[in-house]
Parts: structure tokens; C-alpha cells; sequence
């Protein structure tokens, strides 16, 4: 399958297959079939016990894979925090916390190929539009978990004790399931001796910044995804970004990357302003081409039958390092977002990007590109509304191997409660298709039937850029695709 619009899929070197693990996780349990909808695991018996199959297919004893489907059926039914004690109490047998605690901190099983099995399932029932890399805070009160330490959310900015964790999350606008962790671990972890035998950290793993662990997360995740290779978008934000865009350049993979407004750049293309005027703040850049704003639409992740608008535009740049930035040797793509409006006496109701992104794909539309960075929506919106329910930020335990095993098992509980809500989902859609309601971001819904395209275009233009009007984009007039190009 070709590259489409810039951001679409990359064909793979290779077969296209997760590899060998995850060819057996997934091969063993399905009978060698892409799982479809029918063995989604999504709450009959049957679909969730070949979710289990293929899920498991991987551990070498009977015993390992049962106790894999106890864990797993724990943390579904189990209420309230989901630590070991409370898992074995609600599956009705307390005797069996001592046998679950060792299947998850002590025993030997790999849980790579568990993730593999998980991103090839997932895929089976709705393919992914892209790979989003996001970091989670995770409270602790204590000292002794793996990776404990005083930190700052990148997401909110609050500080808080606790771990850092970085979740890759296979995302598509119906659907965002985890597969692939990182835990961030800072300096007085790596270079403490007692704390790393104490937690058993490999010796392979070692010192890296927040951005390196990020980018390592991505990297790592993307042969496990089965299939065609999909973008990545790092919402985590950076300031090394040349850097940053040049790793993922060189592994061939496609990245959107979210950065602050102090990330200096210089403008390559001699008929906008900035050209010729050295590096610039990247802020500076979007503020000199405010006119080239055109409006996009969006889906939100919290009503996906409403369509919101933004306005957005694209500006060819290069980043600090002198090497290209880009697979096709050129330099990168500055896109901004400007999401809703301000108020007050004289303000540009949209002054100031809401969202600044770089991308290592040169050719590609704003629309595509908006459609392509709200993916991260979709990946928050399924942690707050059943990553956090299956007990993703809840393990107790002290040890690294331990956190990384309950965490692959949080995400396999999360993705059968995704695929049971998008499976009712689509028997509701079946009684009846609702009508999208579009309207601009920060403002109320339009009455039903006035929401037409050229309603939101005019409603768009009719709001102040600081310059002459807004200018719609051909593209605009035609229509914009109604999910990222694939």
C-alpha cells in the first residue's frame, strides 16, 4: 500500500509481520487468521476466551497462561484499586494472592510478545490510524516503587511524586488501545546500585532524558504493530526537535511531533515572512503567517458524532543540526493549530496556536495533519475513561519486570472493555445512524439541519485574522476526508 496525502501508511521492508513472537502469539491462537469482529473478545464466552488464547499463546506452561487469563479476568471484575490483594479477593480466592504475586514479579515469562499478540489483536478488529506516544504520571506515596521520584506531569505541568510512564497507544478515531510501555526511569535510579538490584533493573537499561525515553518507546513499538507501518505522534513536548524527527527520519518512520513555542527555526520558503531572517522562535513563525490560516475539521473524541473547527496552516522549515530532517532530504513541516476562541475588547479571538507540531513528512495537508495530531484526544480520552479503570497506574509492587508484566495486562483488560464498548456501539448504530452536528470549537452547536459545510465556512471567515480576511482553501471548498488518509 502507497504513502497517501503525505501521512499515510509506510509500506514495511519487510512482510509487514510483528515478528516472530508476536507471529506465534498471534498464529497459535487464531488458527493463523486476522481476528475480526467476531472474536474480538468483547464478553461472550467464547470471544473472550480466543482473546485469551491468542493473548497467552506465548507462555511456555500451562500454568503461566492460566494464571495470565485469573490476572486478566481479575482485573475486570475486581472494584476499586486493582493491586494484587484486591484481584485475588474478588476472584473468591485469597489463597491465591501468593501464586499471583509471583506470576507477575517472579516468574519468567516475556511480556513483549504478550504486547505483540495484544497490537495484533487489536488490529484484527479496527486498524490503526497511527501510533501516539503520551506520558502518565502515576502517584506514589511511598519510596520504594521502581522509578519513585519528584517529577513534573509534560501534560499539565503539575508537580508530583511518583513514577513516569510512557504509553504507546494504537489509535484510531473509534478505538485507542495501549500496547507498548516505557518507564521512565530518572538518575537516582540508574546510578544507584542498592536501588537497582533492590527493583532488578536490567543492566541494559540505563540514563536517558524524558524525550529519549519517549522517542525509545516509539521506536520500539512500532514492529510490534502487524501490518502496513503507521505514523507516530509524540505528544510529549520537545525541544530538541531536529534531533527528535532526524531519529525517526533515519528508522523510516513517518512522526508528527508536538513542540514548544521556544523551538527556533528558519523559514524555507522565500515567499512567506521570516525568509532569510535566521532561526526564529516557532511561535514568531506561525504569528507571520496568520492570513494562511484556513479552517479543518475535527472529531471529538468526547461526542465522535459532533464535528468541531479549527484553523490551521503548514510552513516549511528547518530545525537546528544541519542534517535533513525529512526522508525526502529537505527540511520539516511546522504545523499550528488554533483551536478556540479568546475574548475581550480588540483580541484576535486567535492570536496564539493552541498546538505547535513538527513533521518529518514534507508533503502533507494541514487537514491531514489536524486529523492526524487530535488522535492524541482520542488516546487521553481512552485513559480517563478505561485505561485508568482497568488499573494501568495500580501496581504495588517494588520491582521493575513486576511493573512492566501488570501494566501489559492493565492494557489487554482495558482493550477488551474498548472493544465490548465499540461492539455495542455499532449494534446501536445498526437501530439507526445519528447525524454529526458541526460547530466551531468553544462554541455552541448550530440547531440540527443548519450545520452544512458552506454554514461552517462562512461562520468561519467571518472571525478577525489581524490582517485581510481569512482565505479558504481550495481544498476547503471540495471537502475535507472524513479520517486520516490510508
Amino acid at each position: 500500500m502507497n504513502r497517501t496525502d503525505g501521512l499515510g501508511v509506510v509500506p514495511r521492508p519487510h512482510t509487514g509481520d510483528a515478528g516472530p513472537e508476536a507471529d506465534g502469539a498471534a498464529g497459535r491462537g487464531t488458527g493463523g487468521r486476522s481476528p475480526g469482529r467476531a472474536g474480538n473478545g468483547t464478553g461472550t464466552g467464547s470471544g473472550t476466551q480466543e482473546f485469551h488464547d491468542a493473548l497467552f499463546a506465548s507462555l511456555p506452561r500451562r500454568d503461566q497462561r492460566l494464571k495470565g487469563e485469573q490476572y486478566l479476568r481479575g482485573l475486570r471484575v475486581a472494584r476499586g484499586r486493582k493491586s494484587i490483594r484486591n484481584i485475588a479477593a474478588h476472584l473468591g480466592e485469597a489463597a491465591m494472592e501468593q501464586s499471583l504475586h509471583h506470576f507477575i514479579s517472579s516468574s519468567t515469562w516475556d511480556w513483549t510478545p504478550v504486547r505483540a499478540a495484544l497490537a495484533a489483536r487489536v488490529a484484527g478488529s479496527v486498524a490503526p490510524h497511527a501510533l501516539v506516544v503520551q506520558p502518565m504520571a502515576i502517584v506514589k506515596t511511598g519510596e520504594q516503587s521502581v522509578g519513585v521520584d519528584r517529577a513534573v506531569d509534560p501534560r499539565t505541568g503539575h508537580a508530583f511524586r511518583g513514577q513516569t510512564a510512557l504509553g504507546v497507544w494504537q489509535t484510531a478515531p473509534s478505538l485507542s488501545v495501549p500496547v507498548h510501555w516505557r518507564l521512565y526511569l530518572p538518575d537516582s535510579w540508574t546510578t544507584d546500585p542498592r536501588r537497582r538490584r533492590r527493583a532488578e533493573i536490567p543492566a541494559e537499561v540505563g540514563a536517558e532524558s524524558l524525550e529519549e525515553s519517549a522517542v525509545a518507546a516509539a521506536l520500539e513499538a512500532v514492529p510490534l504493530v502487524p501490518g502496513p507501518r503507521r505514523p507516530v505522534v509524540l505528544d510529549l513536548p520537545v525541544n530538541r526537535a531536529g534531533a527528535v524527527l532526524r531519529q525517526f527520519t533515519a528508522a523510516g518512520v513517518p512522526a508528527v511531533v508536538r513542540i514548544t513555542g521556544e523551538v527556533r527555526c528558519t523559514v524555507e520558503d522565500p515567499s512567506l515572512p521570516g525568509y532569510g531572517g535566521g532561526p526564529l522562535p516557532a511561535r514568531q513563525v506561525l504569528a507571520g503567517v496568520r492570513s494562511l490560516r484556513r479552517p479543518a475539521a475535527w472529531t471529538d473524541p468526547a461526542d465522535p458524532g459532533t464535528s468541531r473547527t479549527s484553523l490551521v496552516t503548514t510552513v516549511r522549515v528547518g530545525l537546528p543540526g544541519g542534517s535533513p530532517t525529512s526522508a525526502a532530504g529537505g527540511g520539516a513541516l511546522l504545523f499550528g493549530e488554533w483551536a478556540g476562541p479568546r475574548t475581550g475588547p480588540g483580541a484576535d479571538p486567535y492570536d496564539a496556536p493552541t498546538a505547535l507540531w513538527v513533521t518529518n513528512t514534507a508533503r502533507v495537508r494541514a487537514e491531514t495533519l489536524l486529523r492526524t495530531t487530535r488522535l492524541a484526544d482520542r488516546a487521553t480520552h481512552a485513559l480517563e475513561h478505561g485505561g485508568d479503570a482497568a488499573g494501568l497506574r495500580d501496581f504495588e509492587g517494588r520491582s521493575f519486570r513486576g511493573w512492566h508484566r501488570h501494566i501489559t495486562l492493565a492494557s489487554a483488560a482495558q482493550a477488551l472493555a474498548a472493544l465490548a464498548e465499540l461492539e455495542g456501539q455499532r449494534e446501536r448504530a445498526e437501530s439507526g445512524p445519528r447525524v454529526p452536528v458541526q460547530r466551531r470549537a468553544g462554541g455552541a452547536a448550530p440547531a440540527a439541519g443548519r450545520a452544512t459545510r458552506a454554514a461552517l465556512l462562512a461562520q468561519a471567515a467571518e472571525h478577525p485574522t489581524g490582517r485581510a480576511g481569512m482565505p479558504v482553501a481550495a481544498g476547503a471548498r471540495r471537502g475535507y476526508p472524513s479520517a486520516l488518509s490510508a
